[in-house]
């Protein structure tokens, strides 16, 4: 069941969402325009799945929506994306979801500063990027929100995934930093994690094996309930899952290190032994 929130606090606002032909992305676009945002702009590298899903998202909200295709680690592309999304708004652009992204599996021995560079590019300069664009459009309008798209692993970084963590630890510092200095100009930024969540995210092989999202799971229309309820609340953190919250208490709790490093360093062996999914 998803979570309740006030949907009236997205009527008649613009939004513009990355990586938004699957999982939580084009459950975000799908939560807006059943809350009947104004317009809503859906960008993604997959062309294939933007066409399917801006078609099938067209006949049930018409002129609302449009897809618009963007690999977002390139700034040029970013700042055409941003033009393109804000001439479709009208000018008037109100809420910005930096959610492209992926998991980056690998050991840390074998990664090149190549491999580093590319997670960097797409889990925080995407990120850095769009941010950069739009953040004058809404400074000159009086106002506006964004939300990046983080993970639970910022707070719980893990064995085999030391890109992954790194990035999304790194756009959530940003993101916090950022939050204060435009405080004043009226500019609501936060940062979300969305929970374990049933995603592509699991598909990601490694070592020739694939992840199993757990059963406990939600579902990506859950955790896009969660993440715009924190939205509503302008939330400094938003947690899409309750496990995200438990980890961020105690990451950096002095009485909890002895816990943190048993349970972290039990995923490392696990993960060691073949169990990536862990």
């Amino acid at each position: 069941m998803n979570m309740d929130y006030n949907r009236e606090y997205f009527n008649g606002k613009t939004a513009l969402v990355t990586g938004a032909a699957s999982g939580i992305g084009l459950a975000l676009a799908e939560e807006l325009l059943e809350s009947k945002a104004a317009r809503v702009v859906m960008a993604d590298i997959n062309q294939d799945n933007l066409k399917k899903h801006e078609g099938r998202l067209k006949e049930q909200h018409g002129d609302r929506v449009r897809g618009i295709l963007c690999d977002v680690t390139v700034e040029e592309n970013v700042q055409k994306m941003i033009a393109g999304a804000t001439e479709f708004f009208g000018g008037q652009f109100d809420l910005l979801f930096n959610n492209a992204g992926a998991g980056f599996m690998g050991w840390f021995a074998d990664m090149t500063n190549t491999d580093w560079k590319t997670a960097f590019d797409l889990n925080f300069y995407s990120a850095l990027y769009g941010m950069r664009a739009v953040l004058p459009i809404m400074v000159k309008q009086g106002g506006g929100q964004i939300v990046n798209i983080i993970s639970g692993i910022a707070f719980s970084p893990m064995a085999c995934q030391t890109r992954y963590s790194a990035t999304k630890a790194a756009l959530n510092a940003l993101s916090i930093a950022l939050r204060t200095e435009y405080w004043d100009d009226n500019v609501k930024i936060s940062s979300a994690t969305p929970g374990t969540v049933a995603t592509a995210i699991w598909d990601e092989s490694f070592e020739g094996k694939k992840g199993q999202a757990p059963e406990t799971a939600q579902t990506p229309r859950q955790s896009a309930s969660r993440i715009l309820n924190g939205v509503v609340n302008n939330d400094r953190v938003i947690f899409g899952g309750d496990e995200d919250l438990f980890g961020a208490r105690y990451c950096f709790a002095y009485e909890a290190q002895k816990e943190n490093d048993a349970f972290l360093l039990n995923v490392a062996r696990e993960r060691r032994k073949g169990n990536i999914g862990y």
